[in-house]
């Protein structure tokens, strides 16, 4: 038997946002164990503890279908867990697949409330005109709903996706992703999904992202993507500054019925970015043994 955590993170409110799994005891566990119990439990990512050793802990990210290198969401429900537990320690790091991962924790009444992670440095690749049309049909929608002020690009800070930019949220909820399309267009170009995104202020955005490469058809949440985001719009000069920092807000998850928010912080030395930190709340919605 196994015992495991499932918690809902970028979300303080029960059933929103993007469930994860945590197993806190997974050193004995084989690849094949872990695979299993991701898809057993059947929520987009799982994350595995497999070694902690003072202030570091080595985690391995499933979903329901493979390996993956590194998921946001499931780093923020992980610290919280650890921090309910009494497992915390301050500077904390996450062994990953795509390196250390340093978290931090913010407490509200001396309780944690937002689990903070400073994800890898931001990489763009842009994209050639004439994926617009593509990337467009594969959405579901029209190129000329597609944001021209706006960047289109692949680029991660831990996982690659492809960026499309929309007009408003109502084109984006409008969305009617073509799932075998979406998949081709990831294969070919060594992404996870497509993150379409529209604007709905100067520093906040509405988000949707499809990964069925990877197992998700369409992922409620999405922690790694919104720092590649903000990331690029900072790093491109669209979002506000206040000396050399920006921060922007990503909504995600109304489509599915699971709203959630993501809060990232951008350090900046001219239009380059030093630092990505995403921040999220989370709430454990039940706990149980496989």
């Amino acid at each position: 038997m196994i015992s495991y955590c499932q918690v809902s993170a970028f979300t303080s409110t029960p059933g929103h946002g993007n469930a994860a799994g945590v197993v806190l005891d997974g050193a004995s566990l084989s690849d094949t164990q872990m695979q299993g119990l991701a898809a057993r439990l059947g929520v987009p990512e799982t994350v595995f503890v497999v070694n902690v050793d003072e202030r570091v802990a080595r985690v391995r990210y499933f979903t329901p279908t493979q390996e993956i290198e590194f998921c946001g969401h499931a780093t923020v429900a992980l610290g919280l867990v650890l921090a309910q537990r009494g497992l915390w320690r301050d500077g904390m790091v996450l062994e990953t697949l795509v390196g250390p991962i340093e978290l931090d924790l913010e407490r509200e009444a001396g309780a944690p409330h937002r689990v903070w992670m400073r994800q890898r440095p931001l990489e763009v690749r842009t994209l050639p005109s004439g994926w617009r049309s593509r990337l467009a049909g594969a959405l579901g929608v029209s190129d000329r709903l597609v944001h021209r002020g706006l960047p289109m690009a692949v680029a991660s800070t831990g996982l690659w996706s492809i960026f499309v930019p929309l007009l408003d949220a109502f084109v984006v909820d409008a969305l009617e992703p073509n799932f075998a399309e979406i998949e081709s267009i990831s294969r070919e170009l060594g992404v996870t999904g497509v993150h379409a995104y529209a604007p709905m202020s100067p520093d906040s955005f509405y988000t949707r992202d499809f990964s069925p490469l990877v197992g998700i058809p369409e992922d409620p949440v999405t922690g790694s993507s919104s720092g590649a985001l903000v990331a690029m719009l900072a790093s491109a000069g669209i979002l506000p500054r206040r000396g050399g920092m920006a921060r922007g807000l990503c909504r995600q998850g109304h489509a599915l019925g699971t709203p959630g928010e993501v809060i990232v912080d951008i350090a900046l030395d001219g239009d380059a970015v030093r630092e990505v930190r995403v921040g999220g709340c989370a709430v454990v919605e039940h706990e149980g043994r496989l």
